[in-house]
């Protein structure tokens, strides 16, 4: 035995009281996930998005975020599980929620509004935030999506983040998948995964009815550890949205 590996069995075993293998690694565990119902995105994901995690899917309008969001809950009330969405810009469309798969009596939309037209940005934030606190803390929900996107990364890059880190920890006790949808990446170290969305038109066809949209997701971060079974994954996976957009006029 060399010198090293008998002082660290000393240390550990005068520390073993306290701190247990206070020098051993902590084994690696596969976190749990869950599908997003897209076979591209979960191939990227090894499996889906996390259980339990905070998970941002960033990119400008019409990126495909809100869609990818929506197939993530169809999945989870498919399975009668119970899910929220804050919606700080009050812009949900149940219609488009429901022809997405999504169960709405599985649903609970939670909408701001802010009390004068003229309130700042700042109020219909602050009430996300709060109910997005109160449902974490409550628990029963296999997945809540705060929606940012409506707001401009200005104003939603002021939350502090203490709170990030209260909704992770909220999170993880609840076992709750937390999907937080914004322009641009506002979570920081407290999100396991990041997910940044592009979108593409299809100009495949002379029609000026847009048949199709094409979605660009590129994972730019993925904490959780996950298993290495074959090649190296790619950067980036896309995938094709057709029936929301099937009488949208594409112009040039």
């Amino acid at each position: 035995m060399n010198p090293a590996q008998a002082l660290r069995i000393q240390i550990e075993h005068s520390l073993q009281n306290r701190f247990p293998a206070a020098l051993s690694p902590v084994p690696r565990t596969i976190r749990e996930v869950a599908p997003t119902g897209i076979d591209e995105v979960d191939s990227l994901l090894a499996g889906g998005l996390p259980v339990g995690a905070i998970s941002e899917l960033t990119g400008p309008e019409s990126s495909g975020r809100t869609s990818l969001a929506l197939a993530f809950l169809a999945g989870r009330t498919r399975e009668s599980l119970v899910c929220a969405w804050v919606d700080a810009g009050d812009s949900l469309d149940p219609e488009s929620a429901a022809a997405s798969g999504v169960r709405l009596k599985q649903l609970l939309w939670v909408r701001c509004r802010a009390a004068a037209a003229t309130a700042k940005p700042w109020a219909r934030l602050d009430q996300a935030l709060r109910a997005t606190d109160l449902l974490l803390q409550a628990g029963g929900f296999a997945a809540l999506v705060l929606d940012l996107g409506s707001i401009a990364p200005e104003h939603a890059s002021r939350i502090p983040l203490a709170t990030w880190f209260r909704f992770r920890q909220a999170a993880d006790r609840t076992r709750c998948s937390l999907l937080v949808l914004g322009q641009a990446q506002f979570a920081q170290s407290s999100a396991s995964v990041l997910l940044r969305c592009t979108s593409q038109c299809d100009t495949s066809s002379p029609a000026t009815v847009l048949n199709s949209l094409r979605y660009e997701v590129s994972s730019g971060r993925q904490r959780q550890p996950v298993p290495i079974t074959g090649p190296r994954k790619p950067p980036a996976s896309t995938w094709t949205a057709t029936a929301a957009w099937e009488r949208s006029e594409c112009r040039a």
